[in-house]
């Protein structure tokens, strides 16, 4: 891990324009159930969906015996007026040597349609190589999965990659695009919003933000709206979906 960084007993809550990240508990189990128990948004993840609110909590504890071993950091999409969580972001696979992770995503199908992944996926890149201070990330996409390709190269991620029958998910073999994006391209890259001072999140805790709140500059809603849910999640073995990342 990032030894500048300190997590704290919980996920810190990181703020966009719509959505938060926050930290996911208990009392999110039917919501999370509702993205991963959803056949559609499991469609290329990389294990089959959730059969019933039991198995959601079991998920949020996976997610948060994950969180407390450092090797895998899962937040819940929550909508800023609500806080109801629509999704999930995840960094995992950080590697504080070589400055790099993997990000994931998903999204439920309430969701889809209105820029929430693409904002939540900018705020989650923005802390990455922020406050984390790594150079690389990457992401691991179903070629089928148009929509969350997209979302990627909107925040300039680049296509590095094609591996062959890599995941064996519901009964077929299933290929993967490997991406990646590094700092300086994500500081150059046009994303589909106005950056400005918004997109690079410089303005870690400001005055107005309580202890040990992270809170990315707002940012004008995206343009693209149909990131729907994510496929990427290291406890289940994958990272991009429709928008979803596996």
């Amino acid at each position: 891990m990032t030894p500048s960084f300190e997590w704290g007993s919980e996920l810190p809550r990181l703020s966009g324009h719509r959505v938060d990240l926050r930290w996911i508990s208990q009392q999110d189990a039917p919501g999370v159930f509702s993205i991963f128990g959803d056949p559609e948004v499991m469609r290329y993840w990389s294990s089959p969906p959730l059969e019933d609110v039991a198995g959601a909590s079991e998920l949020i504890n996976s997610i948060q015996r994950h969180f407390e071993s450092r090797d895998l950091f899962q937040w819940g999409i929550s909508l800023r007026e609500t806080d109801e969580i629509v999704g999930t972001c995840t960094l995992f696979n950080v590697n504080s040597a070589h400055r790099r992770a993997e990000v994931g995503f998903a999204l439920g199908r309430v969701a889809w349609g209105r820029g929430f992944a693409t904002e939540a996926l900018e705020v989650l890149i923005g802390f990455a190589f922020d406050s984390l201070e790594l150079h690389r990330l990457e992401a691991d996409v179903d070629p089928e999965n148009e929509r969350s390709l997209r979302v990627l190269e909107r925040q300039g991620f680049r296509r590095e990659g094609y591996l062959r029958e890599r995941w064996h998910h519901l009964g077929e073999l299933r290929d993967t695009v490997f991406m990646g994006l590094l700092r300086p391209e994500w500081s150059r890259a046009d994303a589909g919003l106005d950056r400005s001072d918004q997109v690079r999140a410089k303005a870690l805790n400001p005055p107005d933000a309580p202890a040990g709140r992270y809170r990315a500059p707002s940012c004008s809603p995206c343009r693209r709206a149909g990131c729907r849910t994510s496929r990427r999640h290291r406890d289940r073995r994958r990272a991009v979906g429709p928008p979803s990342s596996r």
